[in-house]
């Protein structure tokens, strides 16, 4: 079955996680992504947890997934000789320096425009390719800090708490991907390449939703407010006989339907919670005690169950191994096994979006170091043997 990407080359300088985000991505819909290395192999291969047999990164190996894995030394006559001739009919490069260090290296996008003009070069980086520091270098808990995110997140009583996944990389790495696809659309239509800029700190930034308007339309610096939505009642997560549900009750119609499903019909025409800014405004202490009540008499399955069947959003707080395991991750396919060739069978993440002519799939494990040299550059068994021997790959 022919792919979505397929025919699309892909040269692929990114290491740690936003960038190969971005390019694994790119990678399950079929492009042809070229992973280069430097020759002692990016920061992540180390990353836990490690492999115990091979020493292989669970990490690595999920992101890279897909990909051809080559090595070169930018900073060698030769090695910037040769990454000069793969660019020159790639459709994409995609790169995650920070600000000044591809014009330090000579591969900076002026620079490979001028080998072809109609290459898409993609960005990723912590603050972006302009701005004043844009030459800082940066990792997701600091993207959260400056964004805005970490200082919303968390109880009043608490400390800012980061938010546990590494959300600045990964929602990044799928802007960087949507930027490529509406760089190539633009391609198509005009003939003409051009820049992707995304940076970290403009990803957070842009998450914060209700957040901002908050400040620039009501005035006020919103807080840490735990689980309750400052916009929306009720809204929280409610402890239950065996662990924690989530229950997301969004307008008057849902509320309606809440209060008779949860025995207490009465709250409908209770002055304090008949429109969603009363509720908002009066949710705390009286109406979240009174729910947290009521989910105390009952387990996570049987409010689920409860709700399901009132028509209310809700769902029991998982941890990775409920997650991992429950029949809807499974049907659509959430979580795959690849074989790799020296960790043996790996089990993570499969693909979000799901196309019904060409989806996207786990096909090959993540390259070993240097593991397609061969192909990727052409050369032979001799000229790997000298090209090593002088460090160039």
């Amino acid at each position: 079955m022919k792919k979505a990407l397929e025919g699309l080359k892909v040269v692929d300088l990114t290491t740690a996680l936003n960038g190969p985000f971005c390019t694994m991505i790119l990678a399950d819909y079929g492009a042809d992504v070229i992973k280069i290395e430097p020759v002692e192999g990016e920061q992540c291969r180390s990353w836990g947890p490690l492999d115990e047999k091979s020493g292989e990164s669970g990490f690595y190996n999920y992101v890279n997934r897909n990909k051809k894995g080559g090595t070169l030394n930018l900073k060698s006559e030769k090695g910037l000789e040769m990454f000069y001739e793969l660019v020159k009919d790639a459709d994409v490069l995609v790169e995650n320096f920070r600000g000044g260090i591809t014009k330090k290296l000579k591969i900076d996008y002026e620079t490979i425009k001028k080998l072809n003009p109609n290459i898409i070069y993609a960005s990723g980086s912590g603050f972006g390719q302009y701005g004043p520091i844009t030459h800082r270098p940066c990792y997701d808990i600091v993207a959260q800090a400056m964004g805005g995110m970490i200082n919303l997140t968390g109880f009043k009583e608490t400390n800012p708490v980061k938010v546990g996944p590494s959300v600045a990389d990964h929602v990044a790495g799928i802007y960087l991907a949507l930027g490529v696809m509406i760089a190539l659309y633009n391609r198509k239509v005009t003939g003409l390449g051009q820049q992707v800029d995304v940076a970290m700190f403009d990803t957070i930034f842009s998450l914060l939703e209700n957040a901002l308007v908050n400040y620039t339309i009501g005035g006020f610096i919103p807080e840490r407010n735990g689980n309750v939505d400052p916009s929306i009642s009720p809204f929280d997560v409610y402890d239950c006989k065996d662990g924690f549900v989530a229950l997301g009750v969004g307008n008057d119609r849902l509320f309606q339907k809440f209060c008779v499903t949860i025995g207490h019909p009465e709250l409908i025409e209770d002055p304090r919670y008949t429109s969603n800014e009363l509720r908002c405004n009066n949710y705390i202490p009286d109406l979240q005690n009174l729910i947290r009540g009521w989910c105390s008499e009952y387990t996570k399955s049987e409010i689920e169950t409860i709700m399901d069947e009132a028509g209310i959003p809700c769902g029991p707080v998982l941890n990775v191994k409920e997650a991992i395991e429950h029949p809807h991750i499974k049907e659509r396919e959430m979580m795959v096994h690849c074989q790799h060739p020296t960790a043996g069978d790996q089990y993570f993440q499969g693909c979000v979006i799901k196309l019904s002519e060409t989806p996207g799939e786990v096909e090959a494990p993540s390259p070993l170091l240097g593991q397609h040299n061969a192909d990727i550059f052409g050369l032979s068994d001799e000229e790997i043997k000298k090209l090593k021997a002088e460090g160039v790959i």
